[in-house]
C-alpha cells in the first residue's frame, strides 16, 4: 500500500500493513494511536528490526511532518533521553514517516501511576511516579524546553531511565537558556492540573523534585495554583465538548432521527445490546420498572451492564420533555464530567436519543455495572459502632470533592452510592438530578439539602448517623438542620 492509500484505510485498517517507503518495505503489526486520515502510531517492522513508526497523511500532513521532525531532533540536540530517531522522509502529495527505535517492555508514567492510584495520596509508589517526572520536566526546562501536551504518557520507564517521546509537541523558547519563569508555571500547571486535585495541598513538598533538577527560578505556589486551576477549567470544558461529538474517544452519531454516543473501545462489544436494546431490558435483571424510567441488569460478553431507559409515560409527559436535553443525556454528561474530576461512578458506556425531527423521545443510557453493596447495607453492621476508617476516610474524599468542584447530586439516598471494593471507593449513580453551580448560594443551599439527605439513611439517634453528621463538612454560613 502507498502511503496516500492509507489516508483512506479508516479508523481500524487491516493488519499487518505493508507500506512502500524510500524504497523501502514498512510493515504495520500493530496500531498504538490513530487519528483517522491524519496520524497512524504503530509498532512496526523495517530492514528487519522492531521500530516504532508514525505515518503521517492527509492535508496538513507536511506540516505535522516538519513539527515531528524538528521536536524529535530537538529533544535529542539537548541531550534529552528520548528513543532515537532511525529514519525519516517525506513524499509531497502522499504523506510522511518518522521510525524511532521501539522501547521493547517500556511502560509509561501513566500507567505506572494508574498501579498506584488506589493507594492513600503520596504513599512510595506515588511519590517514585511523580518524583521521576518532575526530575525529567525540570532537565527539559533547564534546557530551555518545554512540551505544550505534557502529562505522563509522554513519559517512559525503560531499563532504569525515563524517556522523552511525542516531539510533535516539543517548543523551544531560548536555545541556550534556561526556560522563563511564566512559561515553566504554565508548562507546570499544565502537568499538575492532570493529576488528582488532592494533591494541590503538595505542590510544595512535590515541587522539591523539579528544583533539583532546574532551580533556575522561584516558584510562587499562588501563581501555580492559578495556572492549574486555569488548565482544569479549560479540560473540563474541552472533554465535555468532546463527549457530544465524534472523536478518537466516543463515536457519535447525532441528527433529526436520533441520537446515539458510544464510548469507541466498547463499540464492538455493545453492538448485541445496541440492536436491540427494549428486548435486552426486558430478558435482564428488572431493577426498577414502570413510570419515568426503567433500570436492568443485562448480560453483554460475559459482562454486566446496566441500562436505563428513560420512559414517555403520557402526552402531557412528552410535552414537558420534548424540546430539552434528555434525562440520559444529562447524565451521560454529568457522569463524564465525575470521571474527569476523578469522583468515582460506573464508567458511561453509551448514550441513546430516539427522535423524531429533533424532537425527543425515548432515551437509554448504559453504563458499567457497580457490583458492590449500597451503603446503607454496607454500613448495616455499623449501626452502633464506627465503619472501618478507610471507608470513612473515601467518604471524607467525596463529599470533600463535591465541595471543591460545587456539585449537588440532588437525591443523596443510600442506594445511590455503592462501595467498590476494588477502587476502595464510593461510586456515585443516578445522576439525573445532578448539577454543577456557577453560585456559591445557590450550590450552598443543594449542598445542605444533599447533606440532610444522606444522613437521614440513619436514625438520628443512631451512633452511626452522629459520627457521620461530626465529619461530613458543611458549607460555610449554611444550616444543615
Amino acid at each position: 500500500m502507498r502511503l496516500n492509500e492509507l489516508g483512506r484505510a479508516g479508523r481500524s485498517p487491516d493488519l499487518p500493513l505493508t507500506l512502500e517507503i524510500g524504497g523501502a518495505s514498512l510493515v504495520l503489526e500493530r496500531l498504538l494511536r490513530v487519528l483517522p486520515g491524519q496520524r497512524y502510531v504503530a509498532v512496526a517492522r523495517w530492514q528487519g528490526r522492531q521500530v516504532l513508526a508514525k505515518v503521517l497523511v492527509g492535508g496538513k500532513s507536511k506540516r505535522r511532518f516538519q513539527r515531528e521532525l524538528e521536536g524529535a531532533k530537538l529533544m535529542a540536540g539537548k541531550g534529552l533521553v528520548t528513543p532515537e530517531l532511525l529514519a525519516w522522509g517525506f513524499v509531497d502529495l502522499h504523506g510522511g514517516w518518522l521510525l524511532f527505535d521501539y522501547l521493547d517492555g517500556a511502560q509509561s508514567l501513566l500507567d505506572a501511576w494508574h498501579q498506584a492510584a488506589c493507594e492513600p495520596l503520596l504513599t512510595d509508589a506515588q511519590q517514585a511516579v511523580l518524583a521521576e517526572a518532575l526530575g525529567t520536566i525540570g532537565q527539559m526546562h533547564a534546557q530551555g524546553v518545554w512540551q505544550d501536551d505534557l502529562h505522563l504518557d509522554n513519559l517512559l520507564r525503560h531499563c532504569g531511565r525515563i524517556y522523552l517521546i511525542d516531539g510533535g509537541g516539543v517548543r523551544c523558547e531560548v536555545s541556550g537558556q534556561p526556560l522563563s519563569r511564566a512559561r515553566v508555571l504554565e508548562n507546570l500547571g499544565v502537568f499538575f492540573a492532570q493529576l488528582p486535585a488532592e494533591l494541590d495541598s503538595y505542590l510544595e513538598e512535590l515541587l522539591i523534585h523539579y528544583l533539583l533538577a532546574n532551580g533556575e527560578h522561584a516558584l510562587p505556589l499562588e501563581m501555580l495554583k492559578a495556572e492549574i486551576a486555569k488548565v482544569r477549567r479549560w479540560r473540563l470544558r474541552d472533554y465535555l465538548k468532546k463527549v457530544a461529538r465524534d472523536c478518537s474517544q466516543f463515536a457519535a452519531s447525532i441528527g433529526p432521527f436520533g441520537l446515539r454516543v458510544v464510548r469507541r473501545e466498547v463499540e464492538p462489544v455493545l453492538k448485541p445490546l445496541l440492536a436491540g436494546l427494549d428486548a435486552n431490558i426486558d430478558a435482564g435483571h428488572i431493577y426498577k420498572t414502570g413510570g419515568a424510567a426503567t433500570v436492568a441488569r443485562v448480560e453483554v460478553g460475559g459482562q454486566h451492564l446496566v441500562v436505563k431507559r428513560y420512559n414517555v409515560k403520557s402526552l402531557m409527559h412528552w410535552l414537558k420533555r420534548f424540546w430539552r436535553p434528555s434525562r440520559a443525556w444529562h447524565s451521560w454528561r454529568e457522569g463524564n464530567r465525575l470521571q474527569l474530576l476523578g469522583i468515582t461512578t460506573p464508567t458511561p458506556l453509551a448514550v441513546i436519543e430516539r427522535r423524531w425531527c429533533w424532537l425527543r423521545g425515548r432515551a437509554y443510557l448504559i453504563t458499567d455495572y457497580c457490583g458492590g453493596q449500597d451503603i446503607i447495607a454496607h454500613f448495616e453492621a455499623c449501626m452502633h459502632a464506627a465503619p472501618p476508617e478507610n471507608e470513612l476516610l473515601a467518604l471524607d474524599r467525596l463529599f470533600a470533592a463535591l465541595l471543591r468542584e460545587r456539585i449537588s447530586h440532588g437525591d443523596l439516598k443510600g442506594h445511590n452510592l455503592f462501595w467498590d471494593e476494588a477502587l476502595g471507593d464510593w461510586s456515585l449513580i443516578d445522576l439525573d438530578a445532578m448539577r454543577r453551580h456557577r453560585n456559591m448560594h445557590s450550590f450552598a443551599r443543594a449542598y445542605a439539602r444533599d447533606r440532610i439527605r444522606f444522613l437521614r439513611n440513619w436514625p438520628a439517634d443512631s451512633a452511626l448517623h452522629q459520627l457521620l453528621d461530626q465529619r461530613l463538612p458543611r458549607v460555610p454560613g449554611s444550616r444543615s438542620n
